[in-house]
């Protein structure tokens, strides 16, 4: 099978919303042609079919998939992850992780490839936002334990100054693969995104503060698609279809 046809066949089998078909697919290539001609094939999918595969990631097992994504491949695949109403964010920690920290990968190459592009920063907000407490209290007192931190929010020169500060805990000390060692990266290597995604996660916690106290679901009408026919590796939310471009 020549790679256009492969393409072919791998773009109708996500829009008819057999992703594991898909990956299926992916991994036969890599497994008769070698790991080169599976990387000419994801290179020629457009980013919406990238983040079909991926997303749907299993901790049980590698995905070659995954380990063949360059920086800058997994960075558009995950700028328009929002666009599926994913509101507990499982697939894109779950793909993030996998990916950014695979074993042969460098973390600071994907996450710079994430930040280069709009909606880099809102995207790393999405991966923080159930941690933001003490995503703020490591950016205020360089620790994750929100009873050493006062509370007090300071301003965006504070936390330039205190993101060039000396660490108060090694990367080795949160070497998890998973958010702590994430916002260590950001917070000590890339400073300046570290910011942007804090200034961004502060404004999510705003609106939702506000969305409360008006009695509304801060949720509602957001512009995103509902996941219930996504997950599972079941389809691909019609709104990529349109919208991919402007994403990325």
């Amino acid at each position: 099978m020549n790679h256009l046809v492969l393409i072919e066949k791998t773009q109708s089998l996500i829009a008819a919303g057999d992703i594991v078909g898909a990956e299926s697919a992916l991994v036969e290539l890599a497994d008769s042609q070698g790991d080169g001609a599976l990387m000419e094939v994801i290179a020629q999918l457009p980013a919406k079919d990238v983040l079909a595969v991926i997303r749907e990631y299993d901790n049980s097992r590698s995905s070659i998939i995954n380990l063949m994504l360059t920086p800058e491949q997994f960075a558009r695949a995950v700028v328009i992850e929002k666009q599926y109403r994913d509101l507990t964010r499982t697939h894109l920690r779950g793909m993030m992780n996998s990916v950014i920290f695979r074993d042969d990968g460098d973390p600071l190459e994907f996450i710079t490839a994430i930040g280069d592009l709009e909606g880099g920063a809102e995207a790393l907000a999405d991966y923080f936002e159930e941690k933001w407490s003490r995503i703020e209290s490591f950016a205020r007192c360089g620790s994750f334990d929100a009873s050493e931190d006062t509370g007090d929010l300071i301003d965006e020169d504070d936390l330039r100054a205190n993101a060039y500060a000396r660490p108060r805990i090694d990367q080795d000390e949160v070497a998890d693969q998973d958010w702590m060692q994430l916002a260590w990266l950001l917070r000590y290597e890339c400073p300046d995104l570290f910011i942007e995604v804090l200034v961004v996660l502060r404004a999510k916690a705003r609106a939702f503060d506000l969305g409360q106290q008006d009695g509304e679901d801060p949720q509602e009408d957001d512009g995103k698609v509902e996941t219930r026919d996504t997950d599972l590796g079941k389809a691909t939310p019609a709104a990529l279809e349109s919208d991919e471009e402007s994403a990325i």
